[in-house]
């Protein structure tokens, strides 16, 4: 299934050899972190530290910049709408907070086979069997979702570069009408694959 919900890049560094629960719960205190940093510099230092991990990871220039580049525009957006409204150090840094997060978010997805995350989750979701919820399908809901995200900004980034080669870059109806097409096709490809599993039902 990996082919068509993640970004998995193989290879045999730390971030890849870490248990999938270490990896998660470092996710979601990083990016907790993020929230409560004080300052640019601070902020500085985080994306110092993010930069570090991806070099550990050794997932490649490439494979980094195509999990970061499909939000750069929202990004963008998103910075000049906060330098109008609430300054320039604001701007910076809610502006920071949400690449990073992506950043990070996108290090667990390119060092996580989708089978060791389903599982780690199924197991962290066992307690729940007691009260008639069937672990393996929420953790499987839970990992699609998560793998789903990359996959949707590939779409977007696809779209985009087909719009600048028509010349309608401008264009939202131009934008949208593919890009919901390519998304039905991909849950389309998404639920053959499940009913092939027996997961359909």
């Amino acid at each position: 299934m990996n082919g068509l919900t993640g970004a998995y890049v193989p290879g045999g560094s730390p971030l890849h050899r870490m248990p999938v629960g270490v990896k998660l719960l470092s996710l979601a205190v990083c990016c907790t972190a993020l929230v409560l940093l004080p300052g640019l510099w601070s902020m500085g230092a985080a994306a110092a530290v993010t930069a570090g991990l991806y070099v550990v990871s050794g997932v490649g220039v490439a494979a980094a910049w195509a999990q970061i580049r499909p939000v750069r525009w929202f990004a963008v957006a998103l910075f000049a709408l906060q330098l109008l409204v609430a300054g320039l150090p604001t701007a910076a840094m809610l502006t920071s907070r949400l690449v990073l997060a992506v950043a990070l978010a996108a290090l667990v997805t390119l060092t996580t086979r989708t089978s060791a995350m389903l599982a780690t989750l199924e197991r962290g979701l066992g307690p729940l069997r007691h009260l008639g919820v069937d672990p393996f399908r929420l953790s499987l809901l839970l990992s699609l979702t998560i793998r789903t995200v990359p996959v949707m900004a590939a779409l977007a980034t696809r779209v985009r570069e087909a719009q600048r080669a028509r010349g309608v870059e401008w264009s939202l109806r131009a934008f949208a009408v593919p890009l919901v097409v390519s998304a039905l096709r991909h849950a389309d490809a998404l639920g053959e694959a499940l009913s092939a599993r027996g997961l359909d039902d």
